[in-house]
């Protein structure tokens, strides 16, 4: 087995959806019915991407992989991928970071993010901020480069926060999708730094738009995609074919705590695009 270790463990908030009851109970997965004629379930857990436990410090493994299974000549051949993904992932990539924000006195936690614009703003989400004690934020460029970063502003109702590196961090920004065009069945990549490997890009498609979720305490409606999100995956970019950015990368929903499952949640770019000029407006 190979070990590789990651910047950190990051950590999220609560998703749960609306149709759970209030105990975040759902009725799909119990093996009875109550008299009432629902199922009393277990826990299903819509976590934020990096909510798998309770805070900690940094991660010490990282990324197990083992050689067990590994098929020979009989094994299949991945599908085809469409050229046009290819091009998208290869323009999305250069402007894609990793963030650690806090340390060992304040607890740590990482994600991902990206550029916005020549500024070299960065959006990301809140609560990696939050999970960072509000220590110092510190971005990864692809290159390994790192810079200290400043905290423009934060909106923790919408899981959003923007950052600022030097102009000598030369970021590419990535070009936004217009709100409303995004569609269901659309192929998407979720790009970021799922347990600290930068650079990860995964592929799906926008399995349903307006998706209704529960952050915290406040309900919101997400960009759902079938694209593999996992820890570290939180603040990074969810783009379309075309390399524009339709959402940004928040949750994802877990059964009994066990990694992705095929469903994510990202923010979509209209409030995406509206929270960021106010905060950009706001702070410079």
């Amino acid at each position: 087995m190979a070990v590789q270790t990651g910047l950190g463990e990051p950590r999220g908030p609560w998703f749960i959806s609306p149709e759970l009851d209030p105990d975040g109970r759902g009725w799909w997965d119990a093996p009875e019915r109550d008299p009432g004629g629902r199922r009393p379930g277990r826990l299903l857990a819509v976590l934020g991407v990096v909510a798998v436990s309770a805070v900690s410090g940094a991660l010490a493994g990282g990324v197990v992989a083992s050689r067990d299974g590994v098929g020979g000549p009989a094994a299949a051949s991945a599908a085809p991928v469409p050229a046009e993904l290819v091009t998208a992932a290869e323009r999305t990539v250069p402007g894609v970071v990793s963030v650690l924000a806090g340390g060992a006195t304040s607890g740590s936690a990482t994600g991902s993010g990206f550029a916005v614009d020549d500024q070299q703003h960065l959006i990301t989400n809140d609560h990696i901020l939050a999970k960072g004690g509000g220590g110092p934020v510190t971005v990864e460029l692809p290159d390994g480069r790192r810079f200290a970063a400043e905290v423009v502003g934060r909106e923790p109702r919408s899981d959003l926060a923007v950052l600022k590196v030097p102009a000598s961090a030369g970021l590419t920004p990535l070009p936004l999708a217009k709100p409303g065009a995004t569609r269901v069945g659309e192929p998407v990549l979720a790009v970021g730094s799922p347990l600290g490997l930068a650079g990860t890009v995964t592929a799906g498609i926008v399995s349903a738009l307006d998706r209704p979720v529960r952050l915290g305490n406040n309900r919101h409606t997400a960009v759902q995609t079938d694209a593999s999100i996992n820890p570290g995956n939180s603040g990074g970019p969810l783009v379309n074919a075309r390399g524009e950015v339709v959402g940004v990368n928040t949750a994802i929903a877990t059964i009994d705590g066990n990694g992705s499952i095929g469903i994510g949640f990202a923010i979509p770019i209209d409030q995406v695009q509206q929270t960021a000029d106010t905060i950009i407006g706001k702070g410079g």
